[in-house]
């Protein structure tokens, strides 16, 4: 046989209808089925490539937001706005020093 007769029988798929062709369908159903476990795979990676990129910015969402509001936080612990604010409630700081109180213990015998 010659290599164009070899050629057509291929195209015409006569390896899959000879005697023994059972070798052959078995071969293709194998590749069949590894090509099936290839595409679910490539697309169970794909899903969880979506899932870490969505992760990845939900997670730097959040650290921004907890940078902010330390900040905030920082911001009204500062004594001039704790001033500002008992101002208005009628507290002031006051003007003079605070003096030690001293806890005297009496001697028992």
């Amino acid at each position: 046989m010659s290599i164009k007769q070899k050629t057509y029988n291929i195209l015409k798929g006569k390896f899959l209808v000879d005697d023994d062709a059972l070798k052959n369908w078995v071969f293709l159903i194998f590749l069949t089925v590894l090509g099936l476990i290839m595409i679910s795979s490539s697309h169970s990676i794909d899903r969880k490539v979506q899932k870490i990129a969505k992760l990845t910015m939900k997670r730097k969402e959040l650290r921004s937001q907890f940078v902010a509001v330390r900040s905030d936080l920082m911001k009204m612990k500062m004594e001039s706005n704790i001033v500002k604010k008992l101002e208005g409630k009628g507290l002031f700081v006051s003007t003079k020093p605070p003096t030690k109180i001293r806890i005297v213990k009496s001697k028992e015998k």
